[in-house]
């Protein structure tokens, strides 16, 4: 296997674990925190695709999937189109209310998105400098493991909240 193809598999994960995690719940159902500072169902889905789609199109030089798309419109989120959920408040957190259908389908879209730029890289593609910021600076096969990370993270937390919901649902039911 060659790198694309393990980072192929490896970003390829994600929408099977984000869909176990959201499929067949209602609005509210993906809307439970377990705690009133936590993270919803809803919000880990939805900060993941964003995440992932931030800075995928931002090493790609592509426009964000969640504007070029439109589902920023289809969201109708209270936030600023380049919000992503990093840093958001408990607040913030609760606004986050969708679909899991809308949910899915962003990530979807972001994850095809993923996979097609993914494809086109070759080996010494991964060396290339992204951020200049770091000491030391990052590479883009840095950045691509730090955001696959980030995106399995989000999702094994999504899958974590929802066995509290429905462990909830038995004991409270």
């Amino acid at each position: 296997m060659d790198v694309a193809g393990l980072l192929v598999e490896s970003f390829g994960r994600v929408d099977g674990l984000l869909t176990r995690a959201v499929d067949g719940l209602g609005v509210d159902e993906l809307a439970f925190r377990p705690d009133p500072e936590a993270n919803s169902i809803a919000w880990l889905a939805w900060h993941a695709a964003r995440g992932e789609d931030a800075q995928i199109a931002d090493v790609a030089g592509t426009e964000q999937v969640w504007t070029a798309q439109g589902w920023a419109d289809r969201f109708d989120l209270p936030f600023d189109d380049t919000a992503t959920g990093y840093g958001h408040s408990a607040q913030d957190v609760g606004r986050v209310r969708a679909s899991a259908d809308l949910l899915v389908g962003y990530y979807r879209a972001v994850g095809d998105r993923t996979l097609d730029y993914l494809r086109s890289l070759a080996e010494g593609d991964l060396d290339r400098v992204v951020d200049e910021g770091w000491d030391p600076p990052v590479t883009l096969g840095v950045r691509l493991v730090s955001i696959v990370g980030d995106s399995l993270q989000h999702a094994g937390q999504a899958a974590y909240v929802r066995g509290l919901l429905e462990r909830s649902a038995l004991t409270h039911g």
